[in-house]
C-alpha cells in the first residue's frame, strides 16, 4: 500500500482542518452555552445548525458514504484520515458533517438494501440532515454480544409485522428529530439456521406501541449531541410488511455488513481523540510546575508522552491498512484487520486519555477538558460493536484453523 494520501485527500484533509479550527473548536464552548438554556436537554443547540450549513456550504457532507450518488464517494482509505480528524471533537464534527453514528451506518443498510421507496422515504432525509434515526438491536435481557440470542419477535400477521420487545442503549433515540429505528428481532425463532432467524425492519418512532422510555447513561454522561442512548419498547407495534429491509432472515447478514466500515470510522475518530489527549496533556504539561520544576521536565511524563505518540503511530497503519484491505479485497479479506483494530484501538486510546486525565488532575476529570467525556466515549467502545472478547474469540479461531 502506498502511505501517501491521494490529491483527493489530502484537499479535503486541508479544507477539513481549517474548518475544525474556524469554525469547530470555537463552537465547542458557545455549544455548552447554548445547551444550559434549551427547554430540553436533548434539543439541538443553534450552533450545531450554523456547523453544519458551513459544512455543507464547503462540500463537507456525507464524506462516509462510499456511493457517489449518494455520498462523497471516497474509498474507505480516503475517508479513514477524515474520520480521525472528526474524532478530535466528537460530539460536534461527525454532526457538522452529517456524518455521525448511528446515522452513517443506517444510511449506508439503506443506500446497499433498502428499496426505492424506503430509500425515498428515509435515505433521502437522512441524507439531508433534515431527520435522525437510531438502530435497535441491544437488549437488556440477554448477552447481546451474541446476536442470535436476540428475543424480540417480528411477527408476520397479514400485510403487517407486528414488532414486540424491549431494547436499550439504542444510539440517537432520544433526539427530537429520531423519526426512524432499524430495527433487529426474529422472525423464524424456531428456524434450524440460527443466522437466518433474524430480520430487520423500519419502525417509525411515532409508530402505536412504541415508547422510548428512559435516556440511559454512560459513567454519568447522557451524550445529548448525538442523541442520547435510550431504552426503547416495543409492545406490538405495527408496521407495513413493505417496512422489511432486504429478505425476511437477513438480518444478520444486513448487520453484519453495517459494521465493517463503521469499525473503520470509530478506529480512527478514536485515533483523533487520541491526539486530542495528546495535544491537552503537552499544554499542561509545558504551564504546570510541581516540585520545583514543569512537569514537561518529570521522566515519568516524558514516558507518557512518547509511549501515547509510538501507540498512535502504530494504531494509524493498522487502521489504514485495514480501510486499504477493504478498499482491495472486500470486508472478508480484511475480517483478521478489522477485528484487530477493533480490539487494539479502544484499549489503546482509553490508556491515552487516562494519561492525559491523570496529568490534569482534577482538572482531568472535570467538565472542564474534554477528557473526561473523550474518556467515556473511548471505554464505551471496547463493549460497543461487539465487546473486545467477541473479537479475541473470533481472531484466534481464525489463526488456529491454520494450524489444524
Amino acid at each position: 500500500m502506498d502511505f501517501a494520501f491521494d490529491a483527493r485527500t489530502e484537499e479535503l484533509r486541508g479544507k477539513l482542518l481549517a474548518f475544525m479550527d474556524e469554525h469547530v473548536y470555537p463552537a465547542e464552548a458557545v455549544a455548552e452555552e447554548q445547551r444550559a438554556l434549551l427547554a430540553s436537554p436533548w434539543d439541538t443547540p443553534a450552533v450545531v445548525e450554523e456547523l453544519k450549513a458551513e459544512a455543507r456550504r464547503q462540500g463537507l457532507w456525507n464524506l462516509f458514504l462510499p456511493d457517489s450518488e449518494y455520498g462523497a464517494g471516497l474509498t474507505n482509505l480516503q475517508y479513514a484520515p477524515l474520520a480521525e480528524i472528526t474524532g478530535r471533537s466528537p460530539q460536534l464534527a461527525p454532526t457538522a458533517l452529517n456524518c455521525a453514528a448511528p446515522d452513517t451506518g443506517n444510511m449506508e443498510v439503506l443506500s446497499q438494501f433498502g428499496d426505492e421507496q424506503q430509500k425515498k422515504q428515509w435515505l433521502e432525509p437522512l441524507l439531508a440532515g433534515e431527520i435522525r434515526s437510531a438502530f435497535a438491536m441491544t437488549e437488556p435481557e440477554v448477552a447481546s454480544s451474541d446476536a442470535t440470542n436476540i428475543t424480540t419477535y417480528i411477527e408476520r400477521d397479514g400485510d403487517e409485522y407486528v414488532v414486540t420487545g424491549r431494547k436499550w442503549y439504542i444510539s440517537g433515540a432520544m433526539n427530537p428529530d429520531c423519526r426512524i429505528l432499524i430495527v433487529m428481532g426474529k422472525t423464524d425463532p424456531d428456524g434450524d439456521d440460527i443466522r437466518r432467524q433474524q430480520s430487520m425492519v423500519l419502525v417509525p418512532v411515532d409508530t402505536p406501541g412504541v415508547t422510548v422510555k428512559r435516556a440511559m447513561q454512560v459513567f454519568g454522561y447522557e451524550d445529548h449531541y448525538h442523541g442520547g442512548h435510550a431504552e426503547v419498547i416495543f409492545d406490538h407495534a405495527r408496521v407495513p410488511v413493505s417496512n422489511l429491509i432486504g429478505e425476511e432472515g437477513g438480518g444478520f447478514a444486513i448487520a453484519q455488513a453495517r459494521l465493517g466500515p463503521g469499525r473503520i470510522h470509530h478506529c480512527m475518530r478514536l485515533i483523533g481523540m487520541a491526539e486530542r489527549a495528546i495535544e491537552l496533556m503537552c499544554r499542561r504539561a509545558v504551564s504546570r510546575t510541581a516540585f520545583g520544576k514543569a512537569l514537561a521536565q518529570q521522566g515519568v511524563v516524558h514516558n507518557w508522552i512518547a509511549d501515547a505518540r509510538v501507540t498512535v503511530e502504530q494504531l494509524r497503519l493498522l487502521v489504514l491498512k485495514t480501510a486499504w484491505l477493504m478498499d482491495t479485497v472486500g470486508n472478508r479479506g480484511a475480517h483478521t484487520e478489522i477485528q484487530a483494530i477493533k480490539i487494539a484501538t479502544p484499549r489503546a486510546v482509553v490508556d491515552i486519555i487516562d494519561r492525559a486525565i491523570q496529568l490534569h488532575g482534577a482538572g482531568g476529570v472535570s467538565q472542564d477538558f474534554p477528557l473526561a467525556e473523550l474518556y467515556a466515549g473511548a471505554r464505551t467502545l471496547m463493549i460497543a460493536d461487539g465487546p473486545d472478547e467477541v473479537h479475541q474469540r473470533s481472531l484466534a479461531r481464525r489463526e488456529l484453523k491454520k494450524y489444524l
